[in-house]
């Protein structure tokens, strides 16, 4: 469909597995055609070898398949999450099988709006509450500046015991939240 936005409703994180998430940039069906193989590629990891894959494994699962389809055409920008053995991880995948492992990523039109959010507030000690409250404030201005980013936050917490959705909220609800706590901070400086 080009640069028409059919929908700004996509659910922009796939729920891959418990204990895996991925996230959605570039095409939709892409996205959403490539990362359930993912999903089913890590069940048959799975039932083979008789526990769960690594973030890594998956992650490299997913670089090998777009390496292979290298050229023709795939629109894909994605992070690839979860908690394993070694802990948390978060990988960056996209449609030419690049592979990047990091402490915090934001992909696709919207990112740098993300990033500069990001880049200001992030800490390696944040609390869980601080940490929820940057990210939903991280999509929130991918969102409002980005019309390809979509209109939901989709926020989720990962932990050793899987991936918890924290909530979906509507970014044009958020805008009128985050305007009112604007005008509270300049009305008591």
């Amino acid at each position: 469909m080009g640069a028409y936005i059919a929908s700004g409703t996509v659910k922009k994180v796939i729920e891959i597995n418990p204990f895996l998430l991925g996230t959605m940039a570039g095409g939709a069906a892409d996205c959403s055609f490539w990362e359930r193989n993912l999903g089913m590629q890590c069940r048959m990891y799975e039932l083979r070898n008789k526990k769960r894959i690594t973030v890594a494994a998956a992650s490299k699962l997913l670089a090998n398949t777009m390496s292979s389809y290298r050229g023709y055409g795939l629109s894909m920008g994605t992070m690839i999450t979860g908690w394993d053995e070694t802990g948390p991880q978060l990988y960056y995948v996209d449609d030419d099988g690049t592979r990047l492992h990091g402490r915090y990523f934001s992909v696709g039109s919207g990112s740098t709006y993300a990033y500069g959010v990001l880049d200001t507030y992030y800490r390696p000690d944040l609390t869980v509450e601080e940490a929820i409250d940057l990210g939903k404030r991280a999509i929130y201005h991918a969102c409002h500046r980005d019309a390809m980013s979509g209109s939901i936050n989709n926020l989720y917490h990962v932990t050793k015991d899987g991936w918890i959705k924290i909530h979906a909220i509507d970014v044009n609800d958020m805008h009128y939240e985050f305007l009112e706590e604007k005008k509270s901070a300049m009305s008591s400086s």
